[in-house]
């Protein structure tokens, strides 16, 4: 229960990732999502009980982050793409591009929190300030779990968005023999992950792409 706040901006930036996936295939011509009631940010139709609960929490326990979260793929269909290997990447990397713009919102919402709102005097029940405390933590975790899920999901390994951009750009026979790995990439994902060689090479990146979420905090909260 102590890291509960993370549960909220988790399910919040999975479901974003996958309807952002949706929206930019329905700007390029494929209405599947929306046909199917994928376009929308409740919840409940983006649930996969494994990607979303199982997998999240078992990253964290054994690594003590969340390194890997995914909801119910949105479904698309690349036939009604009007250039298939551009469009393809094009969709692939809208959802981590959504992470990275959810990362500047938690940042935003930080600061306006600490800046703005827990200074107020009126803030004395410990209701309020529990509260307050609840979002600051929300707003601090969504930063760095928005730049992991982004990172994470540009690798090229099947499943994830990298391996759609890579693949895109490979041969026909190489392409088809690449996207067979299917769901064993994940596994494949969450072994590398139990190496520290492997699991600080993918920390390193996160704080590369750190910095500028944390000049922006710099900035406003001198």
């Amino acid at each position: 229960m102590e890291h509960l706040y993370i549960l909220p901006v988790l399910l919040f930036s999975i479901v974003v990732h996958e309807v952002a996936h949706g929206w930019v295939a329905l700007r390029l011509g494929d209405t599947t999502a929306r046909e199917m009631g994928r376009l929308t940010l409740n919840p409940l139709p983006h649930i996969d009980p494994i990607g979303s609960i199982l997998i999240p929490l078992l990253s964290y326990l054994s690594v003590g982050s969340v390194f890997i979260a995914w909801a119910k793929p949105v479904p698309i269909d690349p036939r009604n793409f009007r250039n298939f290997r551009r469009d393809d990447i094009f969709v692939s990397v809208a959802g981590p591009v959504s992470n990275f713009i959810i990362a500047g919102v938690c940042t935003m919402c930080y600061i306006f929190t600490v800046r703005f709102v827990a200074p107020i005097e009126s803030l004395q029940g410990d209701f309020q300030q529990a509260l307050v405390s609840f979002v600051i933590k929300m707003c601090s975790a969504g930063i760095t779990l928005n730049i992991v899920l982004a990172i994470f999901n540009l690798i090229p390994i099947p499943p994830l968005d990298g391996s759609h951009v890579l693949s895109a750009m490979l041969p026909d026979h190489w392409r088809e023999n690449y996207q067979r790995i299917g769901f064993f990439g994940v596994l494949i994902v969450l072994v590398l992950m139990r190496f520290d060689p492997v699991r600080n090479a993918l920390w390193s990146v996160v704080l590369f792409f750190h910095i500028p979420y944390n000049l922006l905090l710099q900035l406003f909260l001198k």
